[in-house]
């Protein structure tokens, strides 16, 4: 009698189930799909080179902002019966402030416009064969929380027109000030971390996608100063922190391995034709995980490295470990470690060959360094954060009474010996004192930039706090031009800064139409590997305010995000009719003890968190209905999404 009710059970679902399948996609809606950056930028370009054969030198067409990402920037389009070289004037304050640029000969004219200034009808002039055309570009004014320039000291005779290139920390955006202090370029979307000029003449910043808390980006985007991008690299461990070009073309990458329960200790090269990862280096395959600890070193974040640099006179790859105060320089080839630069106290005896034996006596170590790097010379030049200056508490320096420097090493390998050759900031004392972020940079011999990024003040003292640790009173960042150890230029900004460059705004003629590339991926999303029983499932309406749920879909990934208690146990249940996914919702966040970038932070306090939860497209395929299942109960979102 049993088996033939279960018969009867099974017959009946089988004819009632799609049915109800069929019933039930009647009303279920798809969830809203936003198109990428990438498509986004190429359909406006389709708008705007529509009519391009209507626009005469005379009669030129302009479009500010044309990618809708970089407000101080235009281009200017046109046509000539002949084949002609234009050049372009965009008119500053004084010469050094003042742009020109001679295009390639061509008789269709695409000229991007760089350097505006912001709230102003700028003067753009362009000349062609002798005669010129004048061209008023007004621009909106900067936004109401943008950083400007509280103090600019610049020698102009021993200064060109490059501009200082920023990166955010705690706030901010990415942008470029001239020698005078004035904003000449920005983004008006969070692109960070490092900022590079690619061989190619365009930039490399970061995505502006987070694949996971608290600062760990998608990848890295290519793109012009319009803000056009040429291509995007996603990657299965994100980026963070640094980047490099190598001689090959290929990326030298900070990412991190997510399955390893660990982060910042994982470096990949990829390819920059495929985007395809084709080596990789695990530190916790190379170092002691528990080794030489600093204040803010953590089980999951023991190394933190924050810079990744290529040498190709030695084949090896330098890196920055923040939380072991320590710079290490392992063999490319093999990826064996070849030194380590830092105190040697609470490091295995089997390590202490690779440290190097300080030549003079009044030798001072780095401290929770950063931006580390090779100079032509072979020196190892770094930012020496300064925090606490020892490895024992009872010695710790207080933040009033200590200072951060730009400091260059000699090394000899041959003898493990080590001394410093260069140094500046010591002197300037607490003021120029940045317990996290900063920056030095070598322009060329006894032509340095040392930017100390992270200055804060918590109740009227200097701290050691970086910003979104504590209620800062002000921030503040100071970034020195020295020549032949002359301060040239100077600026400073009210605000933390990761990083800066000093670079041109026309370094070739690099601008092209054409939508961009998406290389790589993010990997597949793990699953718990369980099945749910859906049939019986609540209707999802209920809850939708209740936990301010929302699901968008972007090109290659699902976002969900809602605000939830740490006590709630959350999943996400995608469903068709011949498989099932389910993802698990983390609700309660790790307290990331040494964070560079607070800015991505999700919401939080002692009563709710808002989290977000990315499910990646790759392995995923059709269309699926969408279920959540929070505290044991399971509700019909009335939603799909569909995965191409």
């Amino acid at each position: 009698m049993k088996k033939i009710f279960k018969f009867a059970i099974f017959i009946f679902l089988a004819f009632a189930c799609p049915i109800l399948i069929y019933y039930g996609e009647q009303k279920i809606k798809d969830v809203e799909e936003v198109p990428s950056l990438i498509e986004h930028q190429y359909e406006l370009e389709q708008s705007f080179l529509s009519d391009i054969d209507n626009y005469s030198f005379d009669n030129p067409k302009v479009i500010l902002n044309p990618y809708e990402i970089s407000p101080l920037s235009a281009l200017v389009i046109f046509k000539t019966n002949d084949l002609t070289t234009p050049t372009i004037t965009i008119k500053g304050k004084d010469e050094l402030s003042t742009y020109e640029h001679t295009f390639t000969q061509d008789n269709v004219h695409m000229l991007p416009i760089y350097g505006l200034y912001a709230d102003t009808e700028n003067e753009v002039t362009i000349s062609i064969s002798g005669k010129e055309k004048k061209l008023t570009i007004k621009t909106d004014p900067l936004p109401e929380n943008f950083i400007l320039s509280t103090k600019v000291t610049a020698n102009k005779d021993k200064l060109n027109d490059d501009l200082y290139f920023f990166t955010p920390s705690s706030s901010g955006y990415t942008a470029a000030y001239d020698v005078n202090g004035d904003v000449r370029w920005y983004l008006n979307d969070y692109f960070i971390w490092d900022i590079n000029r690619l061989n190619n003449g365009h930039l490399l910043l970061s995505s502006n996608r987070l694949i996971n808390n608290p600062y760990y980006m998608t990848g890295l985007v290519e793109m012009d100063l319009l803000g056009k991008i040429y291509t995007e690299y996603s990657l299965p461990g994100g980026y963070h922190h640094d980047v490099f070009e190598m001689p090959n073309n290929n990326l030298l990458v900070a990412s991190d391995n997510f399955d390893s329960g660990t982060v910042e200790d994982y470096v990949v090269e990829i390819d920059r034709t495929t985007g395809e990862i084709v080596k990789t280096f695990d530190l916790n395959d190379i170092l002691p995980t528990d080794a030489a600890q600093s204040e803010n070193w953590a089980s999951y974040d023991w190394f933190h490295n924050n810079s990744v640099w290529y040498d190709e006179k030695t084949n090896s790859i330098t890196l920055s470990g923040r939380h072991m105060d320590a710079v290490i320089n392992i063999d490319y080839k093999s990826g064996t470690l070849n030194w380590i630069i830092g105190d040697s106290t609470n490091w295995p005896s089997e390590y202490q060959k690779y440290f190097f034996t300080p030549k003079d006596e009044n030798f001072e170590w780095q401290w929770s360094q950063h931006a580390a790097m090779i100079t032509p010379e072979g020196y190892v030049f770094i930012f020496d954060n300064g925090n606490n200056r020892s490895k024992n508490k009872d010695e710790y320096i207080d933040a009033k009474d200590n200072y951060s420097r730009g400091v260059m090493y000699k090394i000899d390998t041959n003898d493990m010996t080590i001394e410093t050759v260069w140094e500046y900031g010591k002197e300037r004392g607490s003021d120029y004192y940045s317990p996290y972020i900063s920056d030095v940079d070598y322009l060329e011999y006894n032509h340095y930039i040392v930017h100390s990024g992270g200055h804060s003040i918590v109740d009227g003292k200097v701290s050691n706090s970086p910003a979104g640790f504590s209620n800062t009173d002000s921030l503040n960042s100071i970034t020195t031009e020295l020549l032949n150890d002359e301060i040239i230029f100077e600026i400073e900004l009210p605000t933390n800064n990761y990083r800066v460059e000093k670079m041109n705004l026309y370094s070739k003629d690099i601008y092209s139409t054409g939508i961009g590339k998406s290389l790589g991926n993010m990997g597949i999303t793990k699953t718990d590997g369980k099945r749910k029983l859906i049939l019986f499932s609540k209707n999802g309406d209920s809850i939708l305010e209740k936990y301010n749920i929302s699901f968008t879909k972007e090109s290659d990934r699902l976002v969900f995000t809602g605000t939830f208690t740490k006590e709630d146990k959350v999943s996400i249940i995608l469903n068709r009719m011949s498989s099932q996914k389910n993802y698990n919702v983390i609700i309660s966040k790790k307290p990331y003890a040494a964070m560079c970038v607070d800015l991505f932070n999700e919401d939080s306090n002692s009563d709710s968190i808002t989290v977000t939860k990315y499910i990646n497209d790759l392995g995923l395929h059709d269309r699926y209905e969408i279920y959540l299942k929070i505290n044991g109960k399971i509700y019909k979102m009335n939603k799909a999404v569909t995965f191409k």
